[in-house]
């Protein structure tokens, strides 16, 4: 039984972590497409940085909570194990 929940919570955290890396290589490569057609079409006005930055926000807090904000503090973690301790309750 432990065996079974370390491999789902280690399957949980790789899961987590290609996620990241999807979102950042799809994250550059849309980005980059905007910056080409910024430069080609509007010189004048530079607004690529305003989807930059804002998804920019968005991977940042998506990175936090894949490698910083880990374990069993989350509320949805905590919130499960109060219905397990629940289930074994009755």
């Amino acid at each position: 039984m432990e065996n079974q929940d370390s491999y789902e919570r280690a399957r949980k955290r790789v899961d987590a972590k290609i996620g990241f890396a999807i979102h950042l290589v799809v994250y550059l490569l849309v980005n980059a497409s905007l910056i080409v057609i910024n430069s080609s079409t509007t010189p004048g006005y530079q607004w690529f940085g305003w989807p930059l930055g804002g998804w920019g926000i968005g991977l940042f807090f998506h990175g936090m909570s894949v490698f910083v904000f880990t374990g069993k503090s989350s509320i949805r973690e905590r919130m499960i194990e109060k219905e397990l301790k629940r289930g074994n309750e009755r």
